[in-house]
């Protein structure tokens, strides 16, 4: 029913298998998420694929160290349907002590919490990433 924690779990899952690529369900946001998780370097890379037997996917491209490791040490989804949670620019938790990123939706779309603050815009915390 969540399709942000379906997204997130399915990245969880093929990292954890050390897959190269998962296809993902096609929605706007899912692909605004990508493009943060790009920009932040926690993935090698996605697009938008248009399948005639899936419907529309996003391929995200998983990325990992020279050492075989996973770039993505963990995810955590803050703001469920049941439960939203929202955040004025300066109270954005912090992840891992700076480590990790928090990913907000905002009026201005989807953005991290450095770019929140530095906008000084608050907005409902989607997850965190590390």
């Amino acid at each position: 029913m969540d399709p942000i924690a379906d997204f997130l779990t399915r990245i969880r899952n093929a990292n954890m298998k050390k897959k190269e690529k998962v296809d993902i369900p096609f929605s706007k946001i899912k692909t605004e998420i990508a493009r943060v998780l790009k920009e932040e370097g926690y993935i090698a890379n996605f697009k938008a694929v248009h399948n005639e037997t899936k419907g529309g996917v996003v391929r995200v491209f998983l990325k990992y160290t020279p050492e075989n490791e996973c770039v993505i040490q963990g995810l955590k989804r803050i703001s469920k349907p049941g439960s939203r949670v929202y955040s004025a620019y300066n109270n954005i938790p912090k992840v891992r002590g700076a480590f990790g990123v928090t990913i907000l939706s905002t009026s201005k779309g989807i953005m991290t919490d450095a770019q929140a603050k530095a906008e000084k815009i608050g907005g409902e915390l989607l997850c965190q990433v590390w």
